[in-house]
């Protein structure tokens, strides 16, 4: 007898449908085999299907010859997830339920004694079974909050192959998984922009770079608090609206790293890899491509701390993602795209020791010493940031005072205005895009060029033949220029806006 069920497959951060084909007939040597470009893990579901059918009350088909096809057969399948698909089209093709299963897809992992377990990607999977006219999702309980965020087909939480079985079977059914508001854990909890003392400027900057998308680079001597101050930029950024956070949502479904039960991501990604990463862990990469850490933080910060620590190989790999804010990974067989739209937030010290020019300590670093490790930062690199910022030692009589700073809540105020005044702009013109960093030459010339005052041009005139700009820090240098001009809720660009975006630009050249 011949049984068809539906299950799904991850490539990149998009679901493909799998048709699972289970023929069961009898035989004199019963064997079970798996077909269909299958992993270790895949073919080890017989023994664990098998296992969980005996263990649940139902049977496994003796004396019979089982032949399970995962189709499209040159589609390599990875994992566990196809479990479930497989034993319900074991157990409808032997005959012990006669339900209708054509409209379901059916994901999980199954223990031995016939419990479901959660798997990875199931968001990506139920859409995409919702694209291709499915109306049913019978999914592991702890995924369900995840897979009801998708509209238009109902998803069941399925605990155990039994519980799965009696509702196939009409004696006991599973009620649908309700949508919920129930938010995953905070992905990072920040530090309020209050508890930073002194470093006014480096706040000014990470406001800035946080009202318009921009990534930056802090610089200054060890303990000064640069980290502290990237770890508080979460703090000022707004909340994701609804295809934001879906799309974050989907991100780390795929990657494993949403807690089990919870639905909806809300909170911007904060992500701050150890200098020893890799190529592969930075960027994404494997047999199968995998989000790396520029995927991971997207529609969040990506905080590079120590930043000429990390091998110039690895750093180089960023340039791609910086412009084009997504990230291509090809193999042999296939080819995954993912999303990388993040702001880029790094620290350095000015040399090994990290004393050069702090006026409390002297610096004992040779100077053929500070240049090559200065330069294990490229300049193409270097170009692709917009604000560079000093963050000096702070000093004893700020550290001792009583008086704390503005707290997160007002600079994140100004920041959400200043990105209202960008998505009204920009929605206006219908140009798709939402921050100013993401503006390209067209949008520069729209937006900025044409609106700069005769002295903001004059200003920019000699700062590009002053610091012998090139064209991609000119841009950069009017993208910020227009974000300084958007938290002052100013149309025009006025001289005092660009002289502040070039004071952030000199600062790495």
């Amino acid at each position: 007898m011949l049984a068809r069920v539906y299950s799904c497959a991850l490539v990149g951060l998009d679901g493909e449908l799998v048709e699972v084909e289970v023929d069961v007939v009898r035989a004199e040597n019963p064997t079970a085999i798996i077909v269909g470009l299958p992993d270790t893990a895949v073919q080890e579901a017989r023994e664990r299907v098998r296992a969980a059918i005996r263990n649940s009350g139902l049977s496994w088909p003796f004396n019979r010859r089982i032949l399970v096809n995962l189709a499209p057969a040159d589609l390599r399948k990875e994992g566990p997830a196809y479990d479930l698909a497989i034993a319900v089209g074991i157990l409808a093709a032997s005959g012990q339920f006669e339900a209708d299963v054509t409209d379901a897809v059916f994901v999980g992992e199954l223990s031995l004694e016939g419990a479901v377990r959660p798997v990875h990607g199931v968001l990506p999977m139920v859409s995409l079974a919702r694209q291709r006219g499915l109306r049913r999702a019978f999914v592991p309980a702890p995924n369900a909050a995840e897979a009801a965020l998708v509209d238009g087909i109902k998803a069941y939480p399925v605990e155990s192959l039994a519980q799965l079985a009696g509702h196939l079977a009409g004696a006991a059914p599973i009620a649908p998984q309700r949508r919920t508001h129930v938010a995953a854990a905070p992905l990072y909890e920040g530090t309020d922009f209050a508890d930073v003392v002194g470093q006014e400027q480096a706040k000014r900057a990470l406001e800035i770079a946080a009202a318009g998308g921009h990534n930056i680079v802090m610089r200054g001597p060890p303990g000064a608090g640069k980290t502290l101050l990237a770890r508080a930029l979460p703090s000022i950024l707004p909340p994701m609206n609804g295809d934001e956070a879906l799309e974050v949502t989907r991100i780390y479904s795929v990657a494993g790293l949403l807690p089990p039960g919870a639905g909806l991501v809300t909170v911007r990604p904060f992500r701050a890899p150890h200098h020893t990463i890799s190529h592969a862990g930075l960027v994404g990469g494997g047999t199968i491509p995998r989000p790396g850490e520029v995927t991971l933080s997207h529609r969040g910060v990506l905080f590079l701390d120590e930043l000429p620590e990390f091998s110039p190989q690895v750093l180089e790999v960023l340039r791609q993602p910086l412009e084009d804010r997504v990230v291509t990974i090809s193999r042999a067989r296939l080819s995954a795209t993912f999303p990388a739209n993040f702001m880029l937030v790094a620290a350095m010290n000015p040399c090994p020791c990290g004393h050069r020019g702090d006026p409390a300590r002297e610096c004992r670093c040779p100077a053929q010493l500070v240049a090559r490790y200065q330069r294990r930062i490229s300049g193409p690199l270097l170009d692709r940031i917009d604000v560079f910022i000093d963050v000096p030692r702070v000093d004893y009589q700020k550290l001792v005072a009583a008086a704390r700073g503005e707290r997160s809540s007002a600079v994140a105020s100004r920041v959400a205005r200043a990105r209202e005044r960008q998505r009204r702009r920009f929605q206006e013109a219908g140009t798709g895009i939402v921050l100013n960093a993401e503006m390209g030459p067209a949008q520069v010339r729209s937006f900025v060029q044409e609106r700069l005052t005769p002295e903001a041009s004059a200003v920019l005139s000699r700062a590009v033949e002053r610091l012998e700009l090139s064209a991609r820090a000119f841009h950069r240098v009017l993208k910020l220029s227009r974000t300084i001009a958007d938290l002052a809720e100013s149309d025009t660009i006025e001289a005092h806006h660009v002289a502040e975006a070039v004071q952030y630009r000199s600062r790495g050249e």
